[in-house]
């Protein structure tokens, strides 16, 4: 699979004010660099994660998506000019702009701009969150995943999935239709929404500690309207997560837990007991769509299903005095 993570994502904001007052207070991102018409966000030891630069208007700019090296991305501008797309080499001083080595340009078949680059830029100096959080996990995992809303998913499906190489995770039929797909360990790393529209839905950031998500839900709490989607747990990324409105208008989802996959052996299911196993209120869906998710996490509980708990190794431990044996089983070890 060439593609190996989602690497960076460029914003466009109306407000560079109110992206220095929210990614770092909400979410917290570190401010690494600020000029009169671009932020520049870490989220680790890359120089940025996430771009947000000036315009008239808020929206999406690119996605990044990231290769192995300079072979990979020979190969993956092959394969796009053989699938009769548009692919362009970008140009120096926007590989600078990027702190990537190298890139190409092109477009999805909605228009949203894809950039495919390799050799990102790290730095010794360390991660500054913007609050008191643990961190991000981020690594070969990429920096989390992106939803699109799409007019319909099969006019943007073969893209990603034929051309782009992704793997089909999983997909839902109600109470909307989405399509999940994977490009490493992580569950999905791209997701397609049908809603007859084109944009963006959500960016997912996933947390270090739980602790982290409770503490940024309180905050959004706070908020008049900061909440979109109350907190819950996905059922197939087991993902432990609320979703804020961010400056911009979309939503970033805000999680821990999120399940790891092989993807050399996943095997790819419709998922029929919908997209929470509990919470995740959608009230940017309208009264119906709650009401409905509502039902079918109802139904879901009655039969008993529920998820493994999926942590970190070093990122837990088990409490004392809840099991006497396992006490007992640590104790002689």
């Amino acid at each position: 699979m060439a593609i190996t993570a989602l690497g960076y994502l460029e914003l466009r904001a109306s407000s560079l004010d109110d992206w220095a007052g929210f990614a770092p207070r909400m979410l917290g991102l570190m401010l690494a660099e600020r000029a009169q018409t671009e932020l520049a966000f870490r989220m680790d030891d890359r120089r940025q994660r996430v771009i947000v630069s000036a315009d008239a208007q808020d929206g999406l700019g690119a996605f990044g998506w990231e290769v192995a090296d300079a072979a990979a991305l020979d190969a993956m501008a092959a394969r796009l000019e053989a699938a009769g797309v548009a692919v362009a080499r970008g140009a120096r001083a926007l590989a600078d702009r990027r702190r990537v080595a190298e890139l190409i340009v092109t477009q999805d078949p909605l228009g949203n701009r894809i950039e495919i680059f390799h050799g990102p830029e790290v730095t010794d100096r360390a991660f500054a969150p913007g609050r008191a959080i643990s961190g991000f996990r981020t690594g070969p995992l990429g920096m989390g995943h992106a939803v699109l809303t799409v007019p319909r998913i099969d006019e943007v499906l073969p893209f990603y999935r034929d051309i782009l190489g992704f793997g089909l995770s999983d997909w839902v039929e109600q109470p909307f239709r989405a399509t999940f797909m994977h490009v490493n360990g992580r569950h999905h790393s791209l997701a397609l929404i049908e809603t007859g529209k084109a944009g963006m839905h959500h960016l997912m950031m996933e947390l270090l500690s739980l602790d982290d998500v409770g503490q940024g839900y309180d905050l959004a709490m706070a908020e008049e309207g900061r909440v979109a989607t109350t907190l819950g747990r996905h059922t197939n990324d087991w993902m432990t997560s609320f979703y804020a409105r961010t400056p911009g208008g979309f939503l970033v989802e805000y999680g821990w837990g999120g399940r790891h996959i092989d993807p050399a052996t996943w095997k790819a299911e419709r998922m029929d007991s919908g997209p929470s196993l509990w919470g995740h209120d959608r009230h940017w869906a309208g009264p119906e769509a709650v009401a409905a998710g509502r039902r079918m996490r109802m139904e879901a509980a009655a039969r008993g299903e529920r998820a493994p708990v999926q942590v970190l190794p070093g990122n837990h431990t088990v409490m004392p005095g809840a099991c006497p044996w396992w006490d007992g089983l640590r104790a002689a070890e």
